[in-house]
């Protein structure tokens, strides 16, 4: 067990550290190229833990891991430090509207490449779904599971795509039809499942869900889905698959954030660095196709999530730049400190919203 924790201790670091330092690495090449100089780039968060100064930038680790950071000179962000402007040719305020908006484009931009880029590897490497003739995938007839349905039985049990099903209440499963006619025949029932998840095995009890079929006849459900076969992709292929599949899942989240702030999504949903932290070892164990998927996803969350229009957010300098840019007029810096300020107190409380839903579920 402490093995284990700590394996997912590592991985989440690994995973999660990785796509920020890119994200972050994005904002500094770009502020390079801009003539902005970038007085630290740090992997995590204050305080410093160790480092090294390399002309006017400070590289160094922080001992707060699951973050980090670019600080530009002259930016009034997240440090809140207005002494830093001084109106130097080198720092951020004094550049162009569209260099700052470059600038602060380049970190979600490279989380969007590195999205793209691993989705055509998945199709590279381990092959892209197969269709028929009509355009209809071809399911696996095995007991492996291709997708998990929200909210339903078997993602409330922790069950993830990749997952095997061994047996249910002691009966050995081979086909997915043997599994499908043990689940309908047992709505509102609860089965013993057993589970097997890369090399390890475990037991789930789920309570069968209720559903009329296409006849209006109830049957058992669990919310889970064959997985489908694939067939491995060529090199220009896979990079169409890959901006195909960034596209498809970019529009699946912008429509769930657009959810949550018109109500239609509960905030309940909202998973944070615990959640990250056991789906990142899940689908380490998963293995192959479904981890890096994984990856590629958590990839492109992190640069979406980076856009929105609120204020410490990239998403949220962008709009106020956009907003100079109209109206050809520069906020004073009061104003953007108070801005900031107030960016800053909505992130902490969404902060401990998430967590506290990270622990809800984790505990239940």
């Amino acid at each position: 067990m402490g093995t284990d924790i700590l394996g997912m201790i590592f991985y989440t670091i690994l995973v999660l550290g990785g796509l920020i330092f890119i994200h972050e690495l994005g904002h500094f090449l770009a502020a390079k190229i801009s003539g902005i100089r970038v007085e630290r780039f740090s992997i995590g968060y204050p305080p410093r833990a160790a480092g090294f100064q390399l002309g006017e930038t400070d590289y160094c680790i922080s001992w707060m891991p699951l973050g980090g950071y670019c600080k530009m000179a002259g930016m009034i962000d997240e440090s809140l430090d207005p002494e830093g402007v001084k109106g130097e040719p080198w720092e951020f305020m004094s550049k162009p509207i569209p260099v700052k908006m470059f600038t602060l484009f380049a970190g979600p931009f490279a989380n969007f490449v590195v999205a793209v880029l691993l989705f055509s590897w998945a199709s590279f490497y381990y092959g892209t779904p197969l269709y028929d003739t009509d355009g209809n995938p071809v399911f696996d007839d095995g007991t492996r599971i291709g997708a998990i349905l929200p909210e339903e039985p078997a993602f409330d049990a922790g069950l993830i795509p990749g997952d095997e099903v061994v047996s249910i209440d002691g009966v050995v499963i081979e086909k997915w039809a043997d599994m499908r006619g043990h689940i309908y025949d047992r709505p509102e029932e609860t089965a013993v499942f057993v589970i097997k998840r890369g090399s390890d095995t475990f037991t789930k009890d789920i309570t069968i869900a209720a559903k009329p079929d296409e006849e209006g006849n109830i049957r058992g459900a669990i919310g889970i889905m064959p997985d489908v076969l694939y067939e491995r992709a060529d090199l220009v292929s896979s990079l169409k698959f890959g901006i195909r599949d960034t596209y498809y899942f970019g529009e699946l989240m912008v429509s769930t954030i657009k959810k949550l702030f018109i109500g239609e999504e509960s905030m309940k949903n909202l998973g944070g660095p615990i959640i990250i932290a056991k789906f990142t070892n899940d689908y380490r164990k998963s293995g192959g196709r479904n981890f890096v998927v994984f990856i590629a996803f958590l990839s492109l969350n992190l640069g979406l999530l980076n856009l929105l229009p609120m204020p410490v957010l990239d998403g949220g300098h962008l709009v106020i730049l956009s907003l100079e840019g109209i109206f050809r007029r520069e906020l004073p810096l009061k104003a953007k400190m108070v801005i900031q300020q107030i960016g800053m107190a909505i992130l902490l409380v969404l902060i401990v919203v998430i967590f506290y839903n990270d622990i809800m579920r984790v505990a239940s």
